[in-house]
């Protein structure tokens, strides 16, 4: 559509171009070439990556994506404390600004953690008088560790991602903030309810879901829609459930085109990863 632009994520699982100490498995050539038809499917104009590998990894992907006429010619890769997986960020709209959390703290029990992944944080040109922030995470895994509780250590992450919109906000109110990626946490819970916030500071979850024709709203009406959104299938409890988010500010919403925000239909999609993309459009008017 003329006037409009497309964000989503992708948690690409492992996209690993070599072994790293704890993730010995490269990414099959089948799963990268599912990968790509995922993101041709997609047609962002800007891309969210999570599980990305080295520099080296994603700059084989861009130039794969290329090949089969998907041209990205910004992007941002985040090395932070984990060294085998991190977020990157594929654009093909201008990026202006760039403002990486590589080292961001906080306290459990006394103890000092760095957020694993840490954050990406861009300024966009989507037109030549509309700029958005882009933010995007991976928070901490479900995976326990001996180190902290995992969903404690995943709500303080969620907290630090907090503070970064509130102060984005408190620099603009009417800032056009968008917040994605995989946060690793259900709806309800602790972690989502942080980072989507109150009041006037209040996040809106878009929530894709898939055009399968499930259009009834959720009985009552004010309940969540049965449409089908999850993201994520674990294989080993055979469970499904939605842990993937584009979450975006009141001077973002008006723009945003929830008629083509989406979870896109790709026959055999896990060959490519276990998560599923989700992509959102956003309108340059009101």
């Amino acid at each position: 559509m003329a006037g409009t632009f497309r964000i989503a994520t992708y948690n690409v699982e492992n996209y690993l171009d070599q072994p790293t100490a704890s993730r010995h498995a490269v990414k099959s050539a089948e799963a990268k070439a599912k990968v790509r038809e995922t993101i041709r499917a997609l047609n962002p104009d800007v891309l969210a990556l999570e599980e990305m590998g080295s520099t080296n990894a994603l700059l084989e992907l861009r130039a794969a994506l290329k090949a089969d006429g998907q041209d990205f010619p910004f992007w941002e890769h985040i090395q932070s404390f984990d060294t085998n997986i991190h977020i990157a960020v594929l654009s093909k709209l201008p990026i202006v600004a760039r403002r990486p959390h590589t080292n961001e703290l906080f306290l459990l029990d006394g103890k000092r953690f760095q957020v694993k992944r840490g954050f990406a944080e861009l300024d966009l040109q989507a037109a030549t008088n509309f700029t958005f922030t882009f933010i995007a995470a991976h928070l901490k895994s479900h995976l326990s560790t001996p180190e902290a509780d995992e969903a404690e250590e995943r709500l303080g992450e969620a907290k630090i991602l907090r503070k970064i919109i509130e102060m984005r906000l408190a620099q603009n109110p009417d800032a056009k903030l968008v917040v994605l990626g995989d946060f690793n946490d259900e709806k309800d819970s602790a972690v989502i309810k942080q980072i989507i916030g109150r009041g006037k500071v209040k996040l809106t979850d878009t929530r894709p879901a898939e055009r399968n024709g499930d259009t009834a709203p959720g009985e009552p009406p004010y309940f969540t829609p049965r449409n089908v959104a999850w993201t994520y299938f674990y294989g080993k409890n055979d469970t499904y459930s939605r842990i993937d988010y584009i979450l975006i500010s009141s001077g973002l919403l008006k723009h945003w085109v929830k008629q083509d925000t989406y979870i896109p239909a790709i026959s055999n999609w896990g060959i490519g990863s276990d998560h599923r993309p989700i992509v959102a459009t956003f309108s340059t008017e009101n």
